[in-house]
């Protein structure tokens, strides 16, 4: 009798693993050969889309489409926009994501890859505001407005970080940045990442000379939360491509250490 429950338990438990791997999104991008990445196309230098040609470019695009090329499939790259980020992992409507910040919100309804760089949150204005904004705290007063775009980690830093400010939050397509940029904000607030690079597009910001950026943030893909095959899949990719450089090499392209 005993043997005969040890045999069945080993059945259900061999039974589970084949389902689960029937079910992984692994086995589905495999199957059908093509690699559906969630990306939204508005954040330089990770995800740029042409708007005429809508083809994308920038850091992001690069590891998905070196992830398809190691899978031996095709990549397509599917819009999305921050506020919905989560809900198309979860719903299927793509197998991944490119980089999101790692937050306690995201991971109660999505899974995530290992880590592979951090980040961390500064202001920007116009220069024409060199001498209004020196630090965090010149910013918390309430006289001064400060963006954030619906649904990226900034839109709940900007609450915590200048309570006594306005808050402009605004939705994509339209981008925080630009807020600053029209006059209808003093200033927003983004990655280290993206402020980089928009202060060398836009001559007219800056980066608010602050002491030290905050809110260190990992960064990782979003995957489906109970696939744990797709994950462990994603995570030994990674491991191995950060042994071989391929991240150093592209965060180098795209100039992610930029200071």
């Amino acid at each position: 009798m005993k043997f005969l429950k040890i045999a069945a338990a080993t059945a259900v438990l061999a039974v589970s693993a084949v389902q689960a791997t029937a079910q992984s999104a692994l086995n589905e991008i495999l199957s059908e050969g093509v690699l559906k990445v969630g990306t939204t196309g508005d954040w330089n230098p990770m995800t740029m889309r042409d708007v005429a040609t809508n083809t994308y470019e920038g850091y992001d695009i690069d590891v998905m489409t070196a992830l398809a090329a190691d899978l031996g499939v095709e990549v397509e790259f599917v819009p999305t926009d921050w506020k919905t980020l989560v809900a198309g992992v979860t719903s299927g409507q793509y197998h991944i994501t490119g980089s999101a910040s790692v937050s306690p919100a995201r991971a109660k309804a999505a899974g995530y890859s290992d880590s592979y760089f951090s980040l961390v949150t500064v202001p920007l204005t116009l220069t024409e505001n060199a001498d209004r904004f020196d630090s965090w705290e010149s910013l918390n007063n309430a006289d001064v407005s400060v963006a954030a775009t619906l649904g990226t980690t900034q839109e709940t830093q900007v609450k915590q970080f200048f309570p006594d400010a306005t808050h402009r939050i605004v939705e994509a397509p339209a981008r925080d940045f630009q807020e600053v940029l029209s006059g209808r904000a003093d200033a927003n607030i983004t990655s280290n990442v993206e402020a980089n690079q928009l202060v060398a597009q836009y001559e007219q910001l800056m980066i608010v000379p602050v002491d030290e950026g905050r809110a260190p943030t990992p960064i990782a893909m979003l995957l489906p939360q109970d696939d744990q095959v797709w994950i462990n899949y994603v995570n030994t990719w990674i491991t191995l491509k950060q042994e071989q450089g391929f991240f150093d090499d592209l965060g180098v392209k795209w100039q992610l250490l930029a200071e």
